[in-house]
């Protein structure tokens, strides 16, 4: 089973382009939850609503996730955003999910 804490030390590997910081050291990830069937679902709040960068990071950020041992599935949620309502949709639109 996947821990928060792999969860975690995975979203150090997405910096935010303009900062060059990992987005888990900005404070940016929150609400990480796991479970027992390798779901995991955080949410990532931008440090400005109108981040152009944020769907980057939120692709990123799932990517990462999804590529950890027992990981079957990732919904990341973006908050904050001017445009979260579109953001969501897109990322959930992508589903990544392993056998």
């Amino acid at each position: 089973m996947v821990s928060k804490d792999d969860v975690l030390n995975a979203l150090k590997q997405v910096a935010d382009p303009h900062m060059g910081i990992s987005i888990v050291d900005m404070g940016l990830i929150t609400d990480v939850e796991t479970d027992d069937e390798g779901n995991v679902s955080f949410t990532l709040t931008p440090t400005n609503p109108g981040c152009m960068s944020v769907i980057h990071m939120a692709g990123g950020a799932k990517q990462v996730v999804a590529d950890l041992e027992g990981v079957k599935k990732v919904n990341v949620t973006v908050k904050g955003h001017m445009m979260e309502e579109d953001i969501n949709k897109i990322l959930s639109d992508e589903p990544i999910e392993k056998q």
